[in-house]
């Protein structure tokens, strides 16, 4: 099981969303947590560590989802092992949360985005929606944006403009495969690099806003 960070409200009940973010490369669980005061605050959220050490791969001193291998490529082996432990931690959440969790988003920054966003093209019935920070769709042969995969979901994606770790080009190339099998898609573009700008967390928090309203009491 990975090793996670949590935050959850005080007067959290059944049918809280649960958050699962996922770091970026180099980085660790505790990263993505400091998002939470810009995030809704009924909001559960679970931040993981990725698995694979970053520094034999280049990557600092911090943690890893795959190697990546250029383009929009990770490397088969370890990008599986990541969607297979995070499968393993979105099945676990009713064991984990104080609370049964209502809509389960899977999402990340960067290498964490891109690793949800591949868990949620494989495993499409566990997730209800995907919140996506500067990543890319990755190339991957269990990975494909097809109606039988994306089904209508609701994917928020934003992305810096400026951005040189993963293109802006990148983005489009992966929204325009969402939008073509139906996603309901809402998109940021922020004049920034590779980070995750303020204006595009406040985005993030009305779009998760607007999606539990959509989907309360279903």
């Amino acid at each position: 099981m990975l090793e996670i960070n949590k935050h959850i409200p005080n007067d959290v009940a059944d049918g809280a969303p649960a958050l699962v973010l996922l770091h970026g490369r180099g980085s660790d669980k505790d990263d993505l947590m400091g998002l939470q005061p810009g995030l809704p605050q009924e909001a559960v959220l679970i931040t993981p560590r990725a698995p694979f050490p970053g520094a034999p791969w280049g990557y600092g001193g911090g943690w890893a989802w795959y190697r990546f291998l250029g383009g929009t490529t990770p490397d088969p082996a370890s990008f599986e092992r990541s969607v297979a432990a995070l499968a393993e931690l979105v099945e676990a959440l009713p064991e984990i949360l104080p609370v049964k969790p209502g809509v389960v988003i899977v999402g990340g920054f960067s290498q964490g985005g891109t690793t949800a966003l591949g868990y949620s093209l494989s495993h499409p019935e566990t997730v209800d929606g995907v919140l996506m920070f500067s990543g890319f769709l990755p190339s991957h042969p269990d990975v494909a944006a097809t109606p039988e995969t994306v089904r209508g979901r609701k994917v928020f994606w934003g992305h810096g403009t400026l951005d040189q770790m993963i293109p802006f080009a990148n983005a489009i190339q992966g929204r325009d495969a969402l939008a073509r099998a139906g996603a309901d898609l809402t998109t940021g573009d922020y004049r920034t690099g590779h980070w995750i700008d303020p204006q595009e967390l406040a985005d993030a928090s009305s779009w998760l806003t607007s999606f539990q309203t959509a989907t309360a009491g279903r």
